[in-house]
């Protein structure tokens, strides 16, 4: 069970949406090369076009690791070129993107689904967070009484249905308070 930080399914809701792919970091080299910061790395595969200050390029080279990709654009070719971009937002069309595994959801498919406890609401999934060992949802939770972060494991999560904008966890296996219990 996990989560592509964002198949954008026909059904999906927000499937046509582009997803972020990352953001234009530092240059590296004289080519046009450059970092990406926060790097969806199944985006970002040599040859997908990407859309950048709403011009879209193609990813002519790939480089660097999973956590750090270097790419370089289309038409980018130059150190001062790419620095000019830096900042800049990655984007890749929801049709373009990769189909995902079953069991596998883009993070725009999750965020802003309630989440409930045997029915009852617990919260709202803010955002789904990228942790070492594993992607979490954070919920704001529905009492006020801040935030519960859901591990995307099986233990913790029952059910996810993005169509109807739901997720089922198991707050006694979280070691949560279900709603109001503290009050």
């Amino acid at each position: 069970m996990s989560a592509a930080g964002e198949s954008d399914r026909p059904t999906a809701p927000g499937a046509a949406r582009p997803l972020p792919a990352g953001r234009v970091g530092r240059p590296h080299g004289l080519d046009g090369s450059f970092y990406v910061t926060r790097p969806r790395p199944r985006l970002l595969l040599e040859g997908t076009h990407v859309t950048l200050d709403s011009a879209e390029r193609a990813i002519v080279r790939r480089a660097g690791t999973e956590a750090r990709p270097i790419i370089r654009l289309e038409g980018i070719d130059s150190r001062a070129a790419a620095e000019a971009l830096r900042g800049g937002e990655l984007t890749v069309a929801g049709a373009d993107a990769p189909q995902l595994e079953e069991g596998e959801w883009w993070a725009h498919e999750l965020e802003g689904c309630s989440v409930f406890d045997s029915g009852v609401l617990v919260g709202t999934v803010a955002r789904l967070l990228e942790l070492p060992s594993c992607e979490a949802l954070e919920v704001d939770r529905a009492d006020g009484a801040g935030q519960l972060l859901v591990p995307m494991v099986k233990a913790a999560i029952r059910a996810i249905e993005p169509g109807e904008r739901r997720v089922e966890v198991d707050l006694e296996f979280l070691g949560a308070e279900p709603p109001g219990a503290g009050a």
